[in-house]
């Protein structure tokens, strides 16, 4: 790939990393509203057609090299987009190795187990991408916005507030290391939108009817506690962010950009993966001649 391209996808993301022990403060520092500069038209479908070809043919060579995985994050809050990025960016891939997996709200089986149960089951394999739409963080963020759902986990008893969500951050940040030193690979997309384009992306919800099915009275009553989950999520990424998995805060005000953005996060790993198609040695080589003869034989 030509080192401009490389250099540019590096140059558009590095703003938007979050450092290993950063302190976070989404609402003075990170804008929903941040385009990098860029035009929808003159450089958005452009770009963001660059990066799905790039996931494409990158994801091919990670299915045939069969040896390493991907796991793509996506935190939000509602109305942020998660959905349309998923199908934007992933547009071009095989879907035969991708998988998204959207975690509801949990079952009593899996409520019996630990936190991270539930998540460990739908983790790719070898060879594949795999998408959490909403994920483990719900267990630092859902949960610490209403705490009351803890009482359904009958945990024993220990120490909860300040305490408990470091346990779990820990928990989370070893969980990762070991997956990505057994060669998976973790990214990590909040996409970051203002509490004013959520209002209007809701409000759409109602106003436009095909777009009813999508609006819930409980996105209004989670609205309610905006100001907890910027705590929550400013927390989270402030202790999660690790050298081995980062957190990218994805501006989403402009779904253009976020796309863009999110697809650039997933290619420049890729792109560090470098994965690669298998090569057959002397004797599979032999072989393939051995066969090609015994066909052009007719």
């Amino acid at each position: 790939m030509a080192e401009p391209q490389l250099d540019r996808i590096a140059e558009l993301i590095a703003p938007l990393r979050i450092e290993p022990g950063e302190r976070v403060r989404l609402r003075r520092d990170h804008d929903p509203g941040y385009t990098a500069g860029l035009d929808r038209h003159r450089d958005g479908e452009d770009l963001l057609q660059r990066g799905v070809a790039l996931l494409a043919d990158h994801q091919a060579r990670l299915a045939a090299e069969s040896t390493r995985g991907v796991l793509v994050v996506l935190q939000a809050l509602d109305a942020a987009g998660k959905d349309g990025t998923i199908r934007h960016v992933m547009s071009g891939v095989n879907p035969q190795g991708v998988r998204v997996h959207s975690f509801k709200v949990p079952s009593a089986e899996e409520r019996a187990h630990d936190f991270l149960w539930r998540y460990s089951g739908r983790l790719p394999a070898r060879g594949e991408i795999a998408i959490f739409n909403r994920s483990h963080y719900e267990e630092v963020l859902v949960v610490r916005v209403h705490p009351e759902l803890l009482d359904q986990e009958h945990q024993p008893p220990a120490p909860r507030g300040k305490e408990l969500w470091q346990r779990r951050f820990r928990a989370i940040n070893e969980w990762e290391r070991q997956l990505t030193e057994d060669g998976f690979h973790i990214v990590k997309l909040f996409l970051n939108v203002s509490k004013d384009e959520q209002r209007k992306r809701l409000l759409a919800r109602i106003d436009e009817p095909a777009k009813n099915w999508k609006f819930s009275a409980s996105d209004l009553a989670e609205r309610k506690h905006w100001a907890d989950y910027q705590r929550a999520y400013a927390d989270m990424l402030a202790h999660t962010s690790t050298k081995h998995a980062p957190w990218y805060v994805i501006p989403a005000d402009h779904k253009w950009f976020a796309r863009i953005a999110a697809a650039a996060v997933i290619a420049d790993t890729l792109i560090g993966i470098d994965p690669q198609y298998p090569t057959l040695d002397r004797k599979g080589r032999r072989e393939l001649r051995q066969f090609r003869g015994a066909l052009e034989k007719g």
